[in-house]
C-alpha cells in the first residue's frame, strides 16, 4: 500500500471517529438535527470521507471491494449538492447502521497492509 493510500485511510478513520464522538450525546435523529453545530460538523466529516475516498488509488479500491466506495462517494455528493435537502433520519441510520462496519473494514485494511 502506498503511503498516500495509508494516509487517506487513516484520515477516513479520523473522520469516522469524529462523527461518532459528535453524535454520541444524541439518542435520536431529531435531537441530533436540532443541534445545528453537531449536524453541520457531521455532514462536513461525511464530505471529507467522500473526498478522501476519491483520492484512494484504483488498485486499492479494486482489492477492497467489500467497502462500498462508490456509495460513500455518492453520499458525499448528495450532501455537497443537496445540503438543505439532507434527511436527518437517513444520516442517523448511516451513522448507526453502516459507519461502525466501515470503521472495522478500513481498520482491517490498514492492519493488513502495514
Amino acid at each position: 500500500m502506498s503511503e498516500k493510500d495509508l494516509a487517506n485511510l487513516e484520515a477516513i478513520i479520523d473522520s469516522i471517529k469524529k462523527i461518532i464522538r459528535f453524535t454520541s450525546k444524541f439518542d435520536n435523529p431529531d435531537s441530533f438535527y436540532d443541534d445545528e453545530q453537531a449536524f453541520d460538523a457531521v455532514l462536513m466529516n461525511f464530505v471529507i470521507i467522500g473526498e478522501t475516498v476519491s483520492k484512494l488509488s484504483q488498485p486499492l479500491k479494486k482489492e477492497t471491494k467489500q467497502v462500498p466506495w462508490i456509495k460513500i462517494k455518492a453520499f458525499r455528493n448528495i450532501i455537497a449538492h443537496n445540503y438543505f435537502g439532507v434527511d436527518a433520519e437517513e444520516v442517523w441510520q448511516i451513522i448507526n447502521d453502516q459507519l461502525p462496519d466501515l470503521k472495522v473494514e478500513i481498520t482491517k485494511i490498514i492492519k493488513k497492509r502495514n
